[in-house]
């Protein structure tokens, strides 16, 4: 399989998420947003960082990158594409995903280990990981409130795409270990179809023994276990 890592004036995980996905053997390439062509790639990845600044709102100049226009076209024939902290922000600036990322509701940037549990087994990340079992995934954002209007809110849930929530080290889903104020403790999302999905913590930064933390790799092994099925 083939991995494109975008970057885009201001990404600052591209390197992390190349090096977490080459240490699990998988053949990457990096994708500069000027380009057009996606190089053959099977998986796309937007990477966590400050495309250009953070100007605006977060994500909303990214999402007029010339690579975006080739992104779309990929996630709506069915290719699979997941967006990280700015990428998931970037994401649905684009409309590949529903919602929004809002500042937190401490106004405060956070930078710390929080915990997530799967909430389903129909994407590529989850597909391999016990819906009980809580991973320890680092997060650093200002803005990772996920806010829905209420119908839109409610249609996210009914379908299923919400694919982790904050929770506790015991994966208990609760208020406290909300970090950020998000709606329904939402951590990340798929679109319908389950090809596009966003989170706000960082798998590629719990990837490494040499970190501490290797839970990121559950999530990036289930990627590529499932889609070799």
């Amino acid at each position: 399989m083939k991995f494109g890592v975008v970057v885009f004036p201001g990404s600052n995980c591209d390197d992390d998420m190349v090096d977490a996905l080459e240490n699990l053997g998988q053949k990457v390439v990096k994708l500069w947003h000027k380009e057009k062509n996606l190089q053959g790639c099977d998986f796309i990845v937007l990477p966590g960082g400050f495309s250009y600044g953070d100007y605006l709102r977060t994500g909303a100049i990214a999402r007029f990158s010339p690579i975006m226009s080739e992104i779309v076209d990929f996630a709506e024939k069915g290719g699979f594409v997941l967006g990280i902290c700015n990428g998931f922000q970037i994401l649905t600036e684009a409309g590949l995903l529903p919602g929004v990322l809002l500042k937190n509701t401490s106004q405060k940037y956070i930078c710390k280990n929080v915990f997530i549990r799967p909430q389903n087994d129909d994407t590529l990340i989850t597909y391999k990981l016990p819906r009980k079992k809580a991973y320890k995934i680092p997060i650093a954002h200002g803005e990772g409130r996920f806010y829905a209007p209420e119908k839109e809110l409610q249609e996210i849930l009914a379908n299923g795409q919400v694919i982790f929530r904050y929770c506790d080290e015991n994966g208990n889903i609760t208020k406290d270990a909300n970090p950020n104020g998000s709606l329904e403790n939402i951590a990340g999302i798929c679109n319908k179809k389950g090809n596009v999905m966003g989170m706000m913590p960082h798998p590629e930064r719990a990837s490494n023994a040499l970190l501490g933390n290797t839970d990121g790799e559950f999530l990036l092994k289930s990627i590529i276990e499932t889609i070799s099925l």
